[in-house]
């Protein structure tokens, strides 16, 4: 039986660090799900904690203790098969300031919107700066791909990249869908552009 490719080229992801404490963790988990409706809904949930205490007036403490949640927000988009925003909701549970959440009403914005190129750009111009939340629009980039894997195996059974005659959008967009690679060779020979007889 073939043995399956090893990815890791070492016994650990990285190499092993210097002395140090934890300081600071971020968490950050998106999930897709299709519903009964044809639509989907990309959710995100963000988590940052402190290793130690903080002063922080905003709590009833006085104190951020060590593990609590200094920014705990969440994210749902609800989209179609061609990546449009039909809804949103955006959540803020914990932030710095007692004022963090009044926000979130403002990413509304991002309905009538399509995942798509130029989605960073177009919802930092909603939403950047003083028009919404720094942590929440972060979410916003892992919440459109988790949106784009979630629904890609959908849009590939209904219209297969290509068929329409244009390039796939994956080409080029990394090193293994290099125009001249093998993968868009094996896939969507159409639009390969490497040297056909040194493919072996």
């Amino acid at each position: 039986m073939p043995r399956r490719p090893r990815f890791r080229s070492k016994p650990l992801p990285l190499s092993a660090p210097a002395p140090r404490s934890p300081s600071h963790t971020r968490r950050v988990e998106c999930r897709g799900y299709v519903r009964e409706d044809g639509l989907w809904d990309i959710e995100g949930h963000l988590v940052d904690t402190k290793s130690f205490d903080l002063p922080n007036s905003h709590r009833a403490s006085g104190t951020l203790r060590a593990g609590e949640s200094l920014h705990e927000m969440w994210l749902r988009l609800t989209v179609d098969l061609d990546l449009l925003v039909h809804d949103v909701e955006a959540v803020t549970d914990w932030g710095p300031y007692t004022g963090c959440g009044d926000i979130t009403p403002h990413f509304q914005k991002l309905k009538g919107l399509t995942i798509k190129a130029g989605w960073t750009l177009k919802t930092r111009e909603l939403l950047g700066g003083i028009k919404g939340c720094t942590h929440l629009v972060e979410l916003l980039g892992p919440v459109a791909t988790t949106a784009f894997q979630t629904i890609y195996g959908a849009r590939e059974r209904v219209r297969p990249a290509g068929a329409d005659g244009r390039r796939p959008a994956l080409i080029g967009s990394c090193h293994m869908y290099a125009p001249d690679g093998a993968i868009v060779l094996e896939r969507w020979p159409r639009w390969y552009t490497g040297d056909r007889g040194k493919t072996g």
